[in-house]
C-alpha cells in the first residue's frame, strides 16, 4: 500500500476534524464537577444509624465543583442529580471531542509548517 501524500493526509484530518465539530452541536448543557451518593450517621442513640448491622441515612447526592477558585459542595435532590449526571456526561464528552481536535490540529500543522 502506498503511503499516503501530505495533501491527501491533511485532507484526511480535515474530514475528521470536521466530523468531531460536527459532533459539539449535538452536545446539550454541560457542567463541570463530580457527583457522589452519600450515607450519613446522626448522633441520636436509639437511631437505625447506630444500630447492628447499621443503616445510614440516605443517599443524599451531592455535587462538588470549583467556583472561582473555591471548592463548592452542593446537596443536590435526587431529580437534580439526574440532571447534572447528563451534564457532567457532556462536558466530558465536550472535552473529549476537542482534545481529539487538538491533536487532529497539532498533526495536521506539522505537514503545513513543512511546507512553507
Amino acid at each position: 500500500m502506498a503511503r499516503a501524500t501530505p495533501a491527501e493526509q491533511l485532507a484526511r484530518y480535515d474530514n475528521r476534524y470536521r466530523a468531531l465539530a460536527a459532533q459539539l452541536a449535538d452536545i446539550g448543557p454541560i457542567s463541570s464537577g463530580s457527583l457522589t451518593r452519600r450515607y450519613t450517621r446522626c448522633t441520636s442513640p436509639g437511631c437505625k444509624c447506630r444500630a447492628d448491622p447499621p443503616r445510614p441515612h440516605g443517599p443524599y447526592w451531592q455535587l462538588t465543583r470549583k467556583i472561582d477558585g473555591k471548592t463548592v459542595t452542593r446537596r443536590l435532590t435526587p431529580a437534580q442529580a439526574k440532571l447534572y449526571q447528563e451534564w457532567i456526561a457532556n462536558d466530558r464528552r465536550l472535552r473529549r471531542i476537542t482534545d481529539q481536535m487538538r491533536t487532529i490540529t497539532a498533526k495536521a500543522a506539522e505537514i503545513r509548517l513543512n511546507e512553507v
